[in-house]
């Protein structure tokens, strides 16, 4: 009986191919963009912790020199005879790697490349001529240096490791960037400031986490790609919903001939799982084709805005492959619970009349309506009073499953609208008709109405973004040439070559917490450049003056809400410094606090910090003239003197990358609801001739009915896409006014722009127009044999 039973079931999709296609490619799809997503994830993590491992970094202790300088050999031996166990390290960029110089007889902990390395790499690592190890892709983008290349697939990606020795060769230095120090010490030690007064320690917490500081990033891909999900399960629930409703009378017969209804469930699940399994394994393929065509993007945007080195190249792991199979069999589960517990709870002779259907959808409609109505107000409540990350993202799902649930509640009281002013008989059966079919679109429309709110918001956010960022730009980076030096001697010859009317204004910082958060404090020299450019978001009252003046100091938007401060509040700079605060100002883009000291107060604060870099205040004319006598007449690096335009283009750049993925994810998200139209359609299609052949039997024409049925997939779209429009909004407000407060620590203004809405408006009712043309078109040429038929059948 059971395998009767099976083979009865199974034999539905060898009679209904579209559906079985529907369903399968669906799940596919939902599972494609889901394990897209986390392939992605989890590659960039396995980044993060090959480079932790790299010398411990994050967790160990460091001693670093003045700004500009380097620690000399003979400081390194006098902290070893005074009892600290300090490892030398010298740290610099090597064409488009990060070269780590290290001496592997004191380093504190053992590196993972150099642990996995065999006894030859080990001896070819220590050889005269020296040795590169690092990844094969991160070796073969080196320059020609003549040492001697370790391939390690455990090297951290962007990252090569070598030698003291040849490290400073390659990056012309005497002496060493930092020191390592371990995690045990000698109980007895001279006191630093007697052996080495200039270095300063670098506690593990001020060290920059790039896991920490990029979950903000990943969870923003990650919500996108649960939405592109949920979306490919709207396409799962209307194609299991519609199977179920065309096997009735199978399933009334299998339990008439003795089938237990617990085995029919059981064979359904069965059916339904098996299904979900090979639909996952292909989304698992095509998963790693998105994220493989993502990944260089998602990589140029983690290294250009958090310095963090993540591989350009995807590596399968079983990890993200299982969490992809477990989610689809999970979503199948939920897509089909619906249907299992109609099957168990429907009476064995309850019939499936069209009208009876039209109850239950009625009801089921009210019920949505007012979960949806409750999860806007959740949602509402969450965004007032709710904070952070999470309670973001909670605001965001309980608003977007809000208002899915709300839609098909709204489109028929529109409908019943149109249907009550309506006067003529074609128009009123016109409404009646997309009002009584709108239970089998509502699925398709709420991925429709996901799809164009997610385009909505996220559209606003980023173009919000980029308006309020190209301003932040203009104030910014104001100074027509920007000047990097190696050393305070290149930094004194810099400011002796430059002619008169050149203003230099010098750009250093230092690292220090403030307000027990990690942050730097930057110096200001008094000038007009900052009075007539930067702008405020909150500033007691003349706050140039006072801070040229030395009565306070100015922080970034991240270190005032992140620590509670207010415009007045007092801020420690220093142990020996506390000033009141003058200004708060917006600083877009960055990831830690930031204070800003007057040039007076700095220096005297941090005598050892020499200003190497210099923003030069000039006519543009002179830009290019002194930028060449620069590099001719100075030897200066051509690679550090900029031009302001150049700086701006590659920082809007590197915010274009930053916005690609979350782009690509938005149009996938659209194409997947198209389809879920499409084939809602064409499901429908084949069911709905004993409503049109009265029709047709009355004098309308097929052709007409065709235009017809075009027409209501574009209508019924045009009402969900004015439906999307506010919800599209909010989720662009609770992008910028909670998510983005939480996740980077600053709030951006939130502009309109009509024009993107009717550019989306546009691409959705042609997407629903070219989703409906086909079943338009086969219903213009249905044989009207066909419709004939209807009125013999048995109905």
């Amino acid at each position: 009986m059971t395998r009767a039973g099976l083979h009865a079931l199974l034999s539905h999709w060898r009679r209904h191919p579209l559906q079985l296609f529907t369903l399968l490619a669906g799940l596919a799809l939902a599972t494609a963009l889901w394990s897209g997503v986390q392939a992605i994830n989890t590659e960039a993590r396995a980044s993060y912790a090959q480079a932790a491992d790299t010398l411990g970094e994050g967790r160990l202790t460091r001693l670093l020199p003045p700004e500009g300088a380097t620690i000399p050999e003979a400081t390194w031996v006098a902290l070893r005879r005074a009892g600290w166990l300090a490892s030398p390290l010298v740290e610099g960029r090597l064409g488009p790697a990060r070269l780590l110089g290290i001496d592997p007889l004191t380093t504190p902990v053992q590196t993972g490349p150099i642990e996995e390395a065999d006894t030859a790499d080990l001896q070819a690592f220590l050889a005269p001529q020296g040795a590169l190890l690092g990844r094969e892709d991160t070796l073969a983008a080196l320059p020609d240096t003549g040492a001697t290349p370790i391939p390690s697939p455990d090297a951290a990606p962007g990252t090569v490791l070598t030698d003291i020795t040849t490290a400073q060769r390659l990056l012309g230095l005497d002496g060493f960037t930092s020191l390592l120090l371990a995690p045990d010490q000698p109980r007895r030690q001279t006191p630093l400031a007697q052996v080495a007064p200039t270095l300063r320690l670098q506690p593990p917490d001020q060290s920059t986490d790039p896991a920490a500081l990029t979950d903000s990033f990943h969870l923003n891909i990650t919500a996108f790609g649960l939405l592109s999900f949920a979306v490919g399960l709207f396409i799962v629930h209307g194609a299991v919903g519609l199977a179920f409703e065309q096997r009735r009378p199978t399933v009334r017969t299998l339990r008439a001939l003795g089938m237990p209804l617990r085995a029919l469930i059981a064979l359904m699940a069965l059916e339904l799982a098996l299904l979900a399994l090979l639909a996952g394994a292909l989304g698992l393929l095509l998963g790693y084709l998105i994220a493989a065509a993502l990944l260089p993007d998602v990589a140029g945007t983690l290294r250009g805005l958090y310095g963090a080195e993540v591989a350009g190249t995807l590596t399968f792991r079983p990890l993200w492959a299982l969490s992809g199979l477990a989610i689809a069999l999970a979503g199948t589960a939920v897509a089909a619970a619906s249907a299992l517990r109609r099957l168990a709870t429907t009476p064995l002779l309850a019939g499936g009349t069209r009208r009876a259907g039209a109850r239950w959808a009625a009801r089921r409609a009210r019920t949505q309506g007012l979960v949806g109505a409750a999860l806007l107000l959740l949602s509402l409540a969450l965004g007032l009073w709710g904070g952070g990350l999470v309670g973001g993202f909670a605001t965001l799902g309980t608003l977007m499953i809000g208002g899915a649930l709300l839609l098909p509640l709204l489109l028929d009281r529109v409908l019943a609208l149109g249907q009550h002013l309506a006067r003529n008989p074609l128009p009123q059966w016109i409404w009646a008709d997309a009002r009584s079919e709108l239970p089998g679109l509502s699925l398709a429309l709420m991925a429709l109405l996901l799809a164009m709110a997610a385009n909505v918001g996220v559209s606003t956010m980023v173009s919000s973004f980029r308006q309020t960022f190209t301003g932040f730009l203009d104030q910014r980076l104001a100074p027509e040439l920007y000047v990097g030096v190696s050393t305070p001697a290149q930094a004194e010859a810099l400011l002796a070559a430059l002619p008169g009317t050149v203003r230099a204004l010098p750009i250093a910082s230092v690292d220090r917490p403030l307000a027990g958060l990690p942050a730097e404090v930057q110096i200001l020299r008094d000038d007009p450049t900052y009075r007539e450019n930067w702008r405020f978001l909150s500033a007691a009252p003349d706050p140039w003056d006072q801070l040229a003046a030395g009565q306070g100091v100015l922080v970034n938007e991240q270190l005032a809400r992140r620590a509670g401060l207010a415009v007045g509040d007092p801020l420690a700079v220093t142990d020996a410094l506390t000033l009141p605060i003058l200004g708060i100002y917006g600083d877009y883009g960055n990831a830690v606090g930031q204070a800003i000291l007057t040039e007076p107060l700095f220096r005297d604060a941090f005598p050892e910090v020499v200003p190497l870099s210099f923003g030069l205040r000039l006519p543009p004319a002179d830009v290019p003239a002194l930028a060449e006598s620069l590099t001719t007449d100075l030897g200066l690096d051509p690679a550090r003197v900029v031009n302001q335009s150049n700086l701006k283009a590659i920082s809007l750049g590197i915010f274009e990358r930053t916005f690609a993925v979350t782009a690509a994810l938005n149009v996938l998200t659209l194409a997947v609801a198209g389809f879920a139209l499409l084939m809602s359609l064409l499901t429908l299609a084949s069911i709905r001739l004993p409503q049109l052949a009265p029709v047709w039997a009355l004098g309308t024409r097929r052709a007409t009915l065709g235009r017809l049925e075009l027409l209501r997939a574009v209508g019924l779209s045009a009402l969900t896409a004015l439906a999307a429009l506010p919800l599209g909004l909010a989720l662009a407000w609770v992008l910028l006014a909670v998510v983005n407060v939480e996740a980077f620590g600053w709030r951006l203004p939130m502009f309109l722009f009509p024009l993107d809405w009717l550019r989306l408006l546009a691409l959705a009712l042609l997407a629903a127009a070219l989703a409906a043309l086909w079943p338009a078109i086969r219903l213009a040429r249905v044989p009207p044999s066909l419709l004939l038929k209807v009125f013999s059948d048995e109905r």
